[in-house]
């Protein structure tokens, strides 16, 4: 494990097994708790909800492959980025760790665990799936297209396409979206799109999910969802739910996607600590 720093913060890096280094921030004592990014996510998009978790687990925040200061491959697999979660829980982690997932990183965490990674708890929020008719599917050659445009450098392109087909966002919104501040950073980390498409697969294909996928989950696991937000995430949060008596459903009042940090750190503290939702 190497150390290096920006100028804020300590920055400590592990080698997964394919030699990739990935960067990781640590903090707080106690049992360790990953934290899993989903699309366009570094390790700062959790700064927040790391640091309300800190008084209670050693929580590590790290960037995905490709992003930020990790480094990447040459050809991406799942495998690869559940070997990087395996690093984090052996390196920092001590061995065993929870894990919290959001968004595409519910369904990489959800993978993670069902591959036998050392999980002893498992919180998702939000996984993305489309599993009824109330919006439209991944249109065919979802990831394809992505890996098209990335291939001559359409970041923008690439970042407006997911905006679109994978979230849902009318075309006049996402225009709109490109003239401000943050899309550069959006631009910046396009590159890795693809790699959450991969991680999807075909639940977002408007079928049921393939639970048997999942079968060999066997740790307590907390599905979120809040019920504010776009119908398709609720539904498949509720199917997912239903898959064992392991799997426990949390709805959040008048959350959406973007969970208030304040709002999902409790809930989270108590699950890992095995304690009842207050």
């Amino acid at each position: 494990m190497s150390r290096t720093r920006t100028v804020d913060n300590a920055v400590d890096k592990v080698v997964s097994a394919d030699g990739t280094a990935i960067a990781f921030e640590k903090q707080g004592t106690g049992p360790a708790v990953v934290l899993v990014g989903g699309a366009f996510m570094t390790r700062g998009a959790f700064a927040e909800l790391a640091a309300l978790l800190a008084g209670h687990f050693t929580v590590i925040t790290y960037d995905r492959r490709g992003r930020g200061d990790s480094g990447d491959a040459p050809e991406y697999e799942v495998r690869r980025e559940i070997e990087d979660i395996d690093a984090l829980i052996e390196g920092p982690g001590g061995g065993s760790a929870m894990l919290f997932g959001m968004s595409s990183g519910a369904v990489l965490a959800l993978e993670a665990t069902a591959r036998g990674s050392a999980v002893a708890r498992l919180a998702l929020y939000e996984p993305p799936f489309v599993t009824d008719d109330s919006r439209p599917p991944l249109p065919a050659g979802y990831v394809a297209h992505l890996t098209e445009l990335i291939g001559r450098e359409a970041y923008g392109d690439a970042a407006a396409y997911f905006m679109t087909a994978a979230v849902g966002l009318p075309g006049e919104a996402v225009a709109g979206m490109r003239q401000a501040p943050f899309w550069a950073d959006m631009e910046t980390v396009a590159h890795t799109l693809p790699y959450d498409g991969r991680i999807m697969g075909d639940t977002m294909s408007g079928r049921p999910l393939p639970v048997a996928r999942w079968a060999s989950v066997t740790v307590p696991v907390l599905v979120g969802s809040g019920d504010a937000g776009a119908p398709h995430m609720l539904t498949g949060a509720r199917e997912l739910a239903a898959t064992g008596d392991n799997f426990t459903l949390r709805v959040f009042p008048g959350q959406e996607h973007d969970i208030a940090a304040r709002v999902l750190a409790p809930a989270l503290a108590d699950f890992f600590r095995g304690e009842q939702a207050r």
